[in-house]
């Protein structure tokens, strides 16, 4: 019995000077979200991280890193903090699909799983309402002799790709083509563009004004429901611009789990809702398992895009 007693004694002293791992989360968490502040994925992601402080009870901080090489060095930051959930990426679809593929540094290989894509861009292509061409079609056979000049965002991202590549399938080419940092209603009324590919949210102000000639989303977008997807026009360009919640590969998945239990629980939340009527912005909460099939069907498609436009 007193050899029990002083194993139990060893045992308690062990205990107590080793103490036990603590439960995630026990300190400050950081979202980093590779643009500026006040587009969707920023304030989505605030109010991701605001849920998450409330439901935790640990301070939560937005780390803005935008960047003139895209979303891509601000994710290589993620890469590079350690694999404990304290530090979570909030990317677009570009990160895990063309940053691996064009070998940016801290990228390839893919060093992230998703925990869940929370957002769809309400990407669209868009021109004037007294345009020669109201439909994608009429857009193409007016080409053919007057070539048009297209505004965007930046030819590596995958809605611009897309544009590039539905030319391509309807066989028309564009008479030239610029990216802009503002592509709203006076970049069609200017005259600078024919043809722009922007976000409807910049187009709510002239909606009246503009044709939506299609909207680059897998389904059709709250405030111009009437618009066409691109995917209904030409099935092999069925991609979107999104964004998700990421995390290194070696992430513990009860860490996981509780990111996407808060993330998940914000996208229920009416200001979300409140937010998706005034934008057009298609929010929604899809896991890790569905995410993961999304990336790999993207890739997939990113991949036939890029074939159309070296063709």
């Amino acid at each position: 019995m007193r050899s029990f007693k002083i194993m139990l004694s060893g045992l308690t002293a062990l205990a107590f000077a080793a103490p036990a791992l603590a439960d995630y989360p026990d300190r400050p968490v950081s979202f980093v979200v590779p643009f500026p502040p006040g587009d969707l994925e920023d304030i989505l992601t605030r109010m991701i991280a605001e849920d998450f402080e409330a439901m935790y009870g640990v301070s939560t901080a937005i780390v803005n890193r935008p960047s003139e090489g895209g979303p891509f060095p601000g994710a290589a930051t993620v890469a590079a903090a350690p694999a404990d959930g304290y530090t979570i990426g909030s990317f677009v679809v570009d990160v895990p699909v063309v940053g691996p593929e064009v070998g940016v540094p801290g990228l390839n290989p893919d060093p992230f799983d998703p925990i869940g894509i929370f957002l769809t861009y309400p990407f669209v292509i868009a021109t004037s309402a007294d345009a020669p061409f109201q439909t994608m079609e009429e857009l193409a056979d007016h080409s053919q002799e007057n070539p048009q000049i297209l505004g965007h965002f930046g030819s590596f991202l995958l809605p611009t790709q897309a544009t590039f590549a539905a030319a391509t399938t309807l066989g028309f080419e564009w008479g030239g083509e610029a990216s802009s940092g503002a592509l709203d209603c006076n970049s069609l009324a200017s005259g600078d563009f024919d043809v722009i590919n922007t976000t409807i949210q910049l187009l709510l102000p002239c909606l009246d004004q503009v044709t939506i000639l299609a909207a680059i989303t897998e389904s059709p977008i709250s405030v111009v429901p009437d618009a066409p997807t691109l995917a209904s026009i030409t099935p092999d360009l069925n991609i979107s611009l999104w964004n998700g919640l990421f995390v290194h590969k070696d992430t513990p998945q009860d860490v996981r789990d509780r990111i996407a239990e808060s993330a998940r629980a914000t996208m229920e939340t009416d200001r979300v809702r409140e937010l998706s009527e005034q934008t057009g912005a298609i929010t929604y909460w899809m896991g890790a398992e569905e995410a993961s099939a999304r990336i790999a069907s993207d890739i997939e498609v990113s991949g036939r895009i890029n074939a159309m436009i070296e063709e």
